[in-house]
């Protein structure tokens, strides 16, 4: 099989063009339109056509929230990876994952909870001084967390991606969150991950609209 070469700054204009082709002619308001095509192009997998859900406005508001400088929480190294943090930092916004921090571990076991509950209770108080947007990958006890904090005042989230993979309280926990009056983005059922959260990152960010 024969092998075209294709220049570097070529493959992404193609692979959207993919995209929109494959998708005969089905559309949504921009910015979600974004927010679909970079999900299909990050996992090659056309149900994020189907199962992304926003909450009304949910797309604007996240990309209004970048630009007056929120700051981006993940509850994985992953997720806090594959988000544009230069892009992200020209808005005056920065990336924070407190997973894997000691401090987090400890009070995680001394409690018997996951290091992520602690993890999002620590992105609770960079919402005292900064619009936060929560972008989960991994773990639905974090998504829970969010909702709890959420529920009793701790919290206002700008935006919530919920985005957790797998198998145990995954669709659970990301109903919870769609049942709350909050902005979110969530890929309903088991699909998810950090890629797909740090997209949605991204494709925020890279919105020129």
């Amino acid at each position: 099989m024969a092998i075209t070469v294709v220049k570097p700054d070529e493959i992404e204009a193609r692979s959207m063009a993919t995209i929109v082709s494959e998708l005969n002619g089905r559309t949504w308001p921009e910015p979600q339109f974004s927010i679909v095509k970079r999900c299909i192009h990050t996992s090659a997998d056309f149900d994020y056509a189907d199962n992304l859900v926003f909450s009304d406005d949910a797309a604007c508001i996240g990309v209004r929230a970048l630009r007056n400088g929120a700051h981006i929480v993940t509850d994985t190294k992953m997720a806090a990876a594959g988000i544009n943090k230069k892009k992200l930092a020209e808005y005056g916004g920065e990336v924070h994952c407190f997973i894997s921090d000691d401090d987090v571990a400890a009070e995680a076991r001394e409690r018997g909870c996951t290091r992520a509950v602690v993890a999002m209770e620590r992105g609770a108080e960079i919402a005292k001084d900064h619009p936060v947007i929560f972008a989960i990958g991994n773990a639905p006890t974090a998504l829970i967390r969010v909702a709890e904090l959420f529920d009793s005042g701790k919290v206002s989230p700008a935006l919530v991606i919920g985005a957790p993979v797998g198998f145990v309280n995954v669709v659970e926990s990301k109903e919870i969150i769609m049942e709350r009056s909050l902005p979110y983005i969530v890929p309903k059922g088991r699909k998810g991950g950090s890629n797909i959260a740090a997209t949605i990152c991204n494709a925020m960010l890279y919105y020129k609209g």
